[in-house]
């Protein structure tokens, strides 16, 4: 990881937050993005603290224009981008019989639209530099025949289309020599789980999520697994 670039999104807190930290302990510059300035600002402190390089970028990752802005400021500061690690997601819990569109439509902007616009920018930047990774962070609410949980159909819908677009770019990124995959894990002690879903049992903590991630980032242990769809079946 000795100086190579990475973006993180959503890495005010939780996965994201633990994954910055560790990719820049392992010697990597970090790009700190999400939507809470303050958040990202005490992450990349830390990191500064221990001698590492952080760059902060507040916006959110379903817009267009902060997206672009991310990918423009990280390619300013550092000339390129090496790895991108999404992060950035939301839980909405709605019985679906309450369901309106604009939970589904919020939901499914983060965690899918927000994926594809940061794959989409950074599809462009690596092909020209004819190397690149990128990390989705699925779920295993995504992955068919794994027990299921009221109120969450936009969650399921939107990580279960986060899997399948991480298929198609690994193909269409191989002759650019991008390596996609995506990472399913199941309850993940953070914020999010604790106030969407109080009543699951995290069984992995951010922290050991992020050395999965930096293991599939590195070029020579993680090179298997382009296209793949990693599921962490966890026991709490």
């Amino acid at each position: 990881m000795k100086d190579k670039v990475a973006i993180i999104t959503g890495a005010g807190r939780g996965v994201g937050r633990a994954t910055a930290q560790l990719f820049a302990h392992e010697g990597a510059k970090v790009a700190l993005f999400g939507r809470t300035r303050e958040t990202l600002e005490s992450c990349a402190h830390e990191i500064q603290e221990q001698g590492g390089e952080a760059l902060v970028v507040a916006g959110d990752v379903s817009q267009d224009e902060d997206v672009h802005a991310l990918f423009t400021a990280v390619s300013e500061r550092f000339g390129r981008i090496d790895i991108l690690v999404n992060c950035a997601g939301v839980v909405l819990v709605c019985p679906f019989l309450q369901m309106d569109s604009a939970t589904w439509d919020r939901v499914l902007n983060v965690n899918l639209r927000g994926t594809f616009l940061c794959c989409h920018e950074a599809f462009r930047l690596m092909a020209g530099q004819k190397q690149g990774v990128i990390i989705n962070i699925s779920s295993l609410s995504g992955v068919k025949g794994v027990e299921k949980f009221p109120g969450l159909s936009a969650y399921n819908v939107s990580k279960s289309g986060v899997a399948s677009l991480t298929e198609i770019l690994a193909v269409e990124g191989k002759p650019y020599n991008i390596r996609v995959c995506a990472v399913s894990p199941g309850a993940i002690d953070t914020d999010m789980l604790r106030q969407a879903a109080p009543h699951l049992k995290a069984g992995m903590t951010p922290e050991e999520l992020a050395k999965i991630l930096l293991f599939l980032a590195d070029d020579e242990s993680g090179s298997k697994f382009n296209g793949s769809n990693i599921e962490l079946f966890t026991n709490a």
